[in-house]
């Protein structure tokens, strides 16, 4: 079993246990493990052989052997014997915003609710107010939640998921006896926010019988479909996955054709059509009937008279009658400004997220632990960020000049639009990171108001994952994001892409507004672990999606460029 699978199953136990009424320690001991397997960054089978499967943070004898028997068996007998006592359906009853394990186990015991259609049948016959502490508000609310959760729950892969499988098919398929080159296509290629099939490209001289390799490989769960160039599989992972392989000629322009998207290759066929050809898979077939290979996407972009559009700008957003930019890349980003450690709710210590940093390549680590206000994360009183900024100045002298560390701190936005820190302890800080967690319920102009007063603190430097999304589990806040980009613009805050891969906030389409109306962008990992720099790559791609340069991106600055923009509010 895969690390993700193994810390599913411990997170559905834990919230059985919840609602079966457990113990809390009980509880949270399944969750801790949970969240250890899934920032191991590690095979666990590697882990069992070489550490110890108790050398996991969080995880004892009990739950080492209920792993090992998971990696023997593929099964839990625990587990199955819970399933047995708690309907599986509450599982998806507790996803839903709002709606805890002590709701879930209510609407079970009190209304025989085992699953999320019954709980939105109870609502919506009234049953749900009839309840002692519901009403009708609750209820209303309660359906508004359930329809939120159905759009949400697409089944999508988030961005590094789908790197990972995609990353493991295409190895593969680079092995395959005869197979010249094979690329990742697909909306993965145009680095969408989230990902459904995966779709391969590669190209051989002998395409038909290297297909025959990949469908007849025990690394393919079923074969739902197969044909002379392309073959559509189930992974072991459930995940679906398409692999096209063409003759070597045309490999660039099936790449293209593969990467899509509809609207961009429509855009694109009607181009060639004006020009006397024909576009496809194979290349471009003229008036005469003969057929111009392209072997490379250059070439297809070329025939028509185009410069190559990057992956990422092919959504047919104006790339075919706009300038092309020089877009931001991964390589750009020289300073990471928003990160956590084991003060607050970080898996790593200080020290150690700094090594982490400095094997990413970065030359800058603003060092942002939460606030007093946001406890559920391990919030710092000021007395402990003072204690926090005596440990930054020893590892800045340690460190010796190799890396810059600066102090600051994720400033929880307050209900009035006050931060977490009075103005004394702000204007100590090397940057302050505004952010809202807390409070995301309320109405979009209650809420656009409330950042409006946080923007006009004079101690703000950056605006954090403005919407509040994350993705498959909350929508965004309703903003009025013009107003809070002109106020940001107006008070040059840089409004942050926040590079984790369930949040990917501001988006593409509002980031690209936003520096339309001026705003300056702060690409961040908000790391909790030292893995988690790798984040940065999924902003870049939000990013360049947008159709960022590096210029407006204030962490691709020269250090003395970035120290002076800060520096204008913190001397």
């Amino acid at each position: 079993m895969k690390n993700e699978e193994v810390a599913a199953i411990f997170e559905s136990i834990a919230q059985l246990l919840e609602i079966k009424g457990e113990v809390i320690y009980k509880t949270l001991s399944y969750h801790r493990a949970a969240e250890s397997i899934r920032a191991l960054g590690r095979d666990l089978n590697d882990v069992r052989q070489e550490e110890g499967l108790q050398s996991i943070p969080g995880v004892g004898a009990a739950i080492a052997a209920k792993i090992e028997e998971l990696l023997d068996t593929g099964s839990l007998d625990f587990y199955n014997r819970l399933l047995e006592e708690v309907p599986a359906g509450l599982l998806d009853v507790i996803a839903v915003r709002d709606v805890g394990a002590k709701s879930a186990a209510r609407f079970w015991k009190e209304l025989g609710v085992t699953n999320l259609d019954e709980l939105e049948q109870a609502a919506g016959a009234g049953r749900i107010r009839a309840m002692p502490g519901m009403g009708e508000r609750t209820e209303t609310r309660l359906l508004e939640n359930i329809a939120e959760h159905r759009r949400l729950a697409t089944g999508r892969m988030l961005l590094d998921e789908a790197d990972r499988a995609a990353q493991e098919v295409l190895a593969f398929v680079r092995e395959i006896p005869g197979v010249e080159h094979a690329d990742i296509a697909g909306s993965l290629r145009r680095r969408r926010e989230t990902i459904g099939d995966l779709d391969i490209v590669a190209s051989a001289e002998d395409p038909a019988a290297a297909l025959q390799v990949f469908i007849q490989s025990p690394k393919i769960l079923k074969v739902l479909s197969s044909g002379e160039s392309k073959a559509s599989v189930i992974l072991p992972t459930g995940i679906r996955a398409q692999l096209w392989i063409y003759p070597i000629r045309e490999f660039g322009s099936a790449l293209q054709y593969t990467t899509g998207s509809q609207a961009h290759n429509v855009r694109l066929r009607e181009l060639a059509q004006k020009q006397g050809l024909s576009l496809s898979e194979h290349g471009y077939k003229r008036e005469d009937g003969s057929i111009l290979s392209c072997a490379s996407e250059e070439e297809v972009y070329r025939a028509v008279g185009l410069d190559w559009i990057p992956p990422e700008l092919r959504e047919d957003r104006g790339e075919f009658t706009q300038k092309l930019p020089v877009l931001i890349s991964v390589e750009d980003l020289r300073a990471d400004l928003h990160m956590h450690t084991t003060w607050s709710d970080g898996r790593n210590s200080l020290e150690e997220m700094a090594d982490a940093a400095l094997k990413a390549g970065l030359r800058v680590l603003a060092v942002t632990d939460h606030s007093r206000s946001l406890g559920v994360a391990g919030g710092l009183s000021i007395e402990q960020w003072g204690a926090q900024h005596a440990e930054v100045e020893r590892l800045q002298v340690k460190l010796q000049g190799r890396l810059r560390i600066l102090h600051g701190a994720e400033v929880e936005i307050l209900p009035d639009g006050s931060l977490d820190f009075p103005g004394d302890v702000l204007a100590r800080m090397d940057v302050v990171i505004a952010s809202l967690h807390a409070g995301m319920h309320q109405p979009g102009d209650a809420a656009t108001a409330r950042i409006l007063t946080a923007l006009e603190n004079p101690w703000i430097d950056i605006l954090a994952h403005p919407t509040g999304r994350l993705l498959g589990r909350r929508e965004g806040m309703q903003l009025d994001m013009e107003a809070i980009f002109r106020s940001a613009a107006q008070q040059r805050i840089a409004l942050e892409i926040n590079a984790h891969p369930e949040r990917l906030d501001l988006n593409d389409i509002l980031a690209r507004r936003a520096v339309e109306l001026g705003c300056l962008l702060a690409v961040n990992s908000d790391a909790h672990s030292q893995d988690q720099f790798s984040h940065l790559r999924y902003g870049t791609s939000v990013a360049r999606r947008g159709w960022v340069t590096p210029a407006v991106v204030v962490n691709t600055w020269p250090d003395a460029e970035l120290l002076t923009w800060l520096g204008r509010k913190h001397g």
